[in-house]
């Protein structure tokens, strides 16, 4: 029988989005699927709480990502926030619940927590019959992504399934599939073609500077930098949905445009990594992913205190990446890089080595044939999880 399909996403940020649309395209484009709807669970409920998980997280992404840092790790301990976390989000998400319910999925898949969350009380307390799966969009596990009941966890790496285990989930719960990316990223591009259609030489090495969806962070202090380089290298510049920020990187660069391209929100994203020689940037998940699909050397710059410095370890350690912790140095940073082609292209192979570009059809594949049944986690096991992850 074919399957109802439900993907649940949250709008805070653009990364938890992004990877509910990949694993839509893939189960639209798989035969034993009947349905699928794939929606923001944050646009069935109130504007205070979209609010909330939304617009505030953006403004401290912006103007206070230390504190950011202090909330990630305080809140990292198993099941620290969960009931009265869980008590405010069913609270304020009934049309959702209601949908939920209306929807009758055979199979739910969150790509953010807190739908997760709702999803995984209504199959506890037996008002929705259905199985639901979790896929994580960092490359660490934070502990707000604990359910109490689920059918199983998507991972991106070898290293947070071992973590999932020690703090007693099943090994069979927890697949390591990678972080969803969409299907373009795997189609080939031709390197020289491309950099000739954007005025770029196609002899030199390119630069690919992204300041995200959103356009924050540092870009302009950034770009300054890059106009100091010794290399000849060319640089293009993705200012998102910013069209002040694109204005002034414009001006700011308008006596160089032969060695910088300013661009605004893109879909071509993935020809431009496929492009690039290297990429400058904050290493979120999804970019992370798309990234070492396209087999590209990252210079990571200010990450986000929390999931994306640890993300940032990751990359660190495997050999694809360099971080920036001052950005008087990039310059510094890039012409060493530069000048060192060998160590580009292990760092480039390191990239390709440590990617998963088929993880939405690997999440597809696992849930379509999926045959365990719900698990849920009583009393006594969620505090051995506490002791299992060395809290008190």
């Amino acid at each position: 029988m074919k399957k109802r399909v439900l993907i649940m996403s949250a709008g805070a940020g653009t990364g938890h989005i992004k990877a509910a649309e990949a694993l839509e395209k893939s189960f639209a484009a798989d035969g034993r699927v009947a349905e699928v709807v794939n929606n923001d669970a944050l646009q069935y409920t109130n504007k205070l709480f979209r609010d909330f998980y939304s617009s505030f997280y953006t403004s401290l992404v912006r103007s206070a990502p230390n504190f950011l840092g202090w909330w990630y790790k305080t809140t990292d301990e198993p099941w620290h926030t969960d009931r009265m976390r869980h008590m405010i989000d069913r609270l304020n998400t009934k049309p959702l619940v209601r949908f939920i319910r209306d929807f009758a999925p055979d199979i739910t898949v969150c790509t953010h927590f807190m739908p997760a969350g709702i999803i995984s009380h209504l199959i506890a307390t037996q008002q929705l019959q259905a199985r639901l799966s979790i896929v994580v969009t960092d490359l660490d596990f934070h502990a707000m992504w604990l359910s109490r009941s689920f059918h199983r966890y998507f991972v991106a790496i070898d290293e947070t399934k071992a973590h999932l285990q020690m703090l007693g989930i099943p090994s069979d719960r927890i697949t390591v599939s990678g972080i969803p990316i969409d299907p373009v990223f795997q189609q080939p591009v031709n390197r020289i073609e491309e950099r000739i259609q954007r005025g770029l030489n196609p002899e030199k090495p390119v630069l690919l500077l992204s300041a995200g969806a959103l356009g924050v962070g540092p870009t302009e202090y950034m770009v300054e930098r890059l106009l100091s380089l010794n290399s000849d290298a060319q640089t293009i510049v993705v200012c998102g949905r910013n069209h002040e920020l694109q204005q002034r990187i414009v001006r700011l660069t308008e006596k160089r445009n032969d060695k910088f391209k300013v661009l605004g929100y893109t879909d071509e994203m993935h020809k431009l990594m496929k492009t690039a020689d290297i990429f400058i940037g904050k290493p979120g998940g999804i970019t992370t992913a798309e990234a070492v699909a396209c087999g590209l050397p990252m210079c990571v710059v200010s990450p986000i205190p929390g999931q994306e410095e640890r993300n940032s370890d990751h990359l660190l350690e495997e050999g694809i990446a360099v971080k920036c912790n001052d950005l008087t140095t990039l310059p510094f940073k890039l012409e060493r890089l530069l000048e060192d082609p060998d160590r580009l292209a292990r760092m480039r192979f390191n990239a390709l080595r440590f990617a998963k570009p088929n993880a939405s059809a690997t999440i597809v594949d696992t849930l379509l044939e999926d045959r365990l049944p719900p698990l849920s986690f009583n009393k006594n096991q969620r505090e051995a999880m506490v002791l299992a992850a060395g809290m008190e």
